[in-house]
C-alpha cells in the first residue's frame, strides 16, 4: 500500500551553502473509485483512509446518506496486468434494493488534487439532492448552532496544531469537524483540501453520524464551490476556511442556509451567508 510520505533527494542552498540531503514529501497517488463494479472516478490522493474517501465522496455525490445504505468497501485485486493489488482502486458496493440516483457510472471523472472534480453539479443540482435541509431561519423546534466569534477565531489554531504529516511536509491540506462548543471531533490530512473533507465525511458515514447538524467544518485552504457543497450534502451547517472562497461558494451558501465564513485568521474574519449563526459580542460599525 501507498504511505503517507516518501523521500526524495533535494539540493539545498541556504546562503550560498549548497548540500544534498533527502526531504519528506507528501505521497501523491491515483485512487478509482468504483461504484457496484462499474468505474466512477478517479482521484489524485494521499493513501490512507481510502475507503472513508471513497464513502465521503458519495455521499457529496448523492448516493450514500447513512452506514445503512453501504454493504462494504474493498480494494480490488488484479487491478494491474500482472494481477497485482496496488491498494489504488476500491469498489463500493451499496445495499441490495438502494436506488441510486442519476449520475453516469460510465463518464470516468478525473479529479484533481488542487480542485476536484472540475465541471461537476449546478446550483440545481445539489439542491434537489442534498438529503437534510440545514437553513435554520425558519423558527424550528432546534434552536440553530451558534457560534461566538473568539470560538471561531481560536479554531485554526487547534487544526494546525494537529496537522501531525504537515509538521513532517509542509504539503497537505487539513479539515476538521469541530463541535459547536470548539471541541476537535475529527481531523484528516490529504493532498487535495476536497478529499480531505470525504475522508472526514465518510468515516461519520461509516460512524452512523451523519447528518453533521451540530458541527463546524474548518478547511485550511480556501472555500470552493465544491467545498460548500460537501458540507451541504453532510448537513453541516457552517463551513469556516483561513482563505478566501469563490463567488460560486457564496452562492450555494445564501440558498441554502450554509454558514460561510473566510479569512479566518486571528480574531478577523468575513461572513459570507448564514451571518445568524455567529454571534458578534461588539455592536457592527456604521457605514
Amino acid at each position: 500500500m501507498g504511505r503517507v510520505t516518501e523521500h526524495r533527494r533535494v539540493l539545498r542552498i541556504r546562503d550560498g551553502v549548497v548540500s544534498e540531503r533527502p526531504d519528506t514529501l507528501v505521497a501523491e497517488e491515483p485512487l478509482e473509485i468504483r461504484l457496484n463494479g462499474k468505474a466512477l472516478a478517479i482521484t489524485m490522493r494521499t493513501p490512507g483512509d481510502d475507503f472513508a474517501l471513497a464513502a465521503g465522496f458519495l455521499v457529496s455525490e448523492g448516493v450514500l446518506g447513512s452506514a445503512d445504505d453501504l454493504q462494504s468497501i474493498v480494494y480490488c485485486a488484479g487491478a494491474t496486468a500482472d494481477g497485482s493489488n496496488t491498494y489504488n482502486v476500491v469498489d463500493v458496493k451499496t445495499a441490495p434494493g438502494l436506488v441510486l440516483p442519476d449520475i453516469n457510472l460510465e463518464r470516468n471523472v478525473y479529479t484533481t488534487s488542487s480542485c476536484g472534480l472540475c465541471g461537476k453539479a449546478s446550483l440545481d443540482a445539489v439542491r434537489t439532492t442534498a438529503r437534510w435541509a440545514i437553513d435554520d431561519t425558519d423558527g424550528g423546534d432546534t434552536p440553530p448552532v451558534r457560534l461566538g466569534t473568539e470560538l471561531l477565531a481560536g479554531l485554526p489554531d487547534r487544526l494546525r496544531a494537529a496537522q501531525r504529516v504537515f509538521d513532517r511536509t509542509g504539503g497537505l491540506h487539513a479539515a476538521a469537524l469541530f463541535s459547536e462548543d470548539g471541541e476537535l471531533l475529527d481531523i484528516r490530512e490529504d493532498v487535495g483540501r476536497h478529499n480531505a473533507v470525504d475522508k472526514l465525511v465518510g468515516r461519520a458515514l461509516q460512524d452512523g453520524r451523519l447528518p453533521l447538524s451540530r458541527a463546524v467544518l474548518l478547511v485550511s485552504g480556501r472555500a470552493s464551490f465544491e467545498l460548500a457543497q460537501k458540507a451541504v450534502m453532510a448537513g453541516i451547517p457552517v463551513l469556516a476556511a483561513v482563505s478566501a472562497p469563490s463567488s460560486l461558494a457564496v452562492d450555494l451558501a445564501a440558498e441554502t442556509g450554509l454558514t460561510l465564513v473566510g479569512f479566518l485568521r486571528g480574531s478577523s474574519m468575513n461572513v459570507y451567508a448564514g451571518e445568524h449563526r455567529i454571534a458578534v459580542r461588539a455592536a457592527a460599525s456604521q457605514g
